[in-house]
């Protein structure tokens, strides 16, 4: 991690964005566990609250998907500042009326607002002197103490009911608008006038960002969708969703520290393995709903794998270009990570239809360990042409 006085402090760049990551997090958990328990106590059923998070996702991608030429023209820190607004301005939408129109909104303000924060927070740091795994593993570790606080007090301040979860969680993104003015003013990427031919996403290195992507996004999505609403279904208290969504959530910040000391040679092992993971504990959590203990270590095995996977697979996509591509390099991994967002929570939706709830989340978590299969098979592929 870059640091200044002599080695012994981050340097100011790296603590704004650290703490920016932290307090931004901290208001994104609180609200991703009470949106769903709002929709829950609204009347919403199961299957909406998966499509009311879609919502959020589909904003996610589109935007995601805009944001390589965005910061062509703009600096990647008006990105990390326009997103806290955004998002304080989404819970408060949320929290005035849980009404059908006001939730679509507020869903499509937050997903951009994610894809804003994480494509020029992780752009911003990449940019910077280091490996670029060490770096994005330093915000991710940081930014997960907010994911560990939030989700716990959500539960606790939806025990009296989410409308104050979400009020708080408003006003914490606001404060974490502050840290932004500290960042350092990198200019906008330059367009490369010999830029290889092909897709940036079929580029090797890319290819693996991108398709581990898909696995962090869908347990991301399902861990703010239909993970608490199978725990509330199983009769857990609210107090205790937040608490066992905040285990989730540990174990991530412990996987973005094993990601940081994974050495390169071994990234991709690393990256196939854990998607594997993550995917088949995914596929236990609705079924192990009822039991407390079970439920907290598959989510923590979840956790753990999920959050290494995160940061080895960014750190793959932006060490495979060169430095004026990474930010369409991240952006893309991260359009990767939005579609499967959206695509875990409506899969769910449209299960269970037809299936019970611990089905339809099996057959989902299962889905997850799909991009290992076809990495393997284009990594054959291409060893078989050559």
């Amino acid at each position: 991690m870059p640091t200044s006085r002599g080695g012994r402090l981050p340097s100011r760049d790296v603590a704004a964005s650290a703490v920016g990551a932290a307090v931004y997090s901290l208001a994104l958990a609180v609200a991703s566990v009470a949106l769903p328990l709002l929709a829950l106590r609204a009347g919403y059923s199961a299957s909406e609250v998966g499509l009311l998070t879609a919502v959020s996702a589909v904003s996610q991608m589109s935007t995601r998907m805009l944001l390589g030429a965005v910061m062509r023209r703009y600096g990647d820190w008006t990105l990390v500042t326009a997103a806290g607004l955004v998002l304080a301005l989404s819970n408060v939408m949320v929290a005035v009326s849980a009404a059908v129109v006001p939730f679509v909104i507020a869903q499509l303000l937050q997903g951009a607002s994610r894809a804003c924060f994480w494509t020029g927070t992780q752009t911003h740091v990449v940019r910077g002197p280091g490996r670029a795994a060490g770096t994005l593993a330093t915000v991710n570790l940081v930014s997960s103490i907010g994911l560990l606080a939030g989700p716990a007090l959500a539960g606790v301040l939806s025990e009296r009911t989410p409308v104050l979860a979400l009020s708080v969680a408003a006003a914490v993104a606001l404060v974490g608008v502050a840290p932004t003015f500290a960042l350092d003013r990198h200019p906008p990427f330059l367009a490369l006038e010999d830029r290889p031919p092909g897709r940036l996403w079929r580029r090797p290195g890319v290819d693996v960002g991108c398709w581990g992507g898909v696995t962090a996004g869908a347990w991301r999505g399902l861990l703010g969708s239909y993970v608490p609403v199978a725990l509330d279904a199983a009769r857990q208290p609210a107090s205790t969703i937040g608490v066992l969504v905040t285990v989730a959530n540990g174990a991530a910040l412990v996987g973005a520290a094993v990601a940081a000391r994974v050495a390169p040679t071994w990234s991709r092992r690393a990256v196939l393995a854990t998607i594997t993971i993550t995917g088949l504990t995914t596929a236990a959590t609705a079924a192990l709903a009822a039991h407390l203990v079970l439920s907290a270590v598959v989510l923590a095995v979840s956790g753990l794998a999920a959050g290494t996977l995160q940061v080895l697979a960014l750190a793959m996509a932006s060490d495979a270009v060169h430095r004026e591509e990474r930010g369409d390099a991240i952006a893309a991994s991260g359009t990767f990570r939005a579609a499967a967002l959206f695509a875990a929570p409506l899969a769910v939706a449209g299960l269970v239809v037809v299936l019970p709830l611990a089905s339809a989340v099996a057959v989902v978590g299962a889905a997850m360990t799909a991009p290992a299969i076809a990495l393997r098979r284009r990594a054959g592929a291409a060893q078989g042409a050559g």
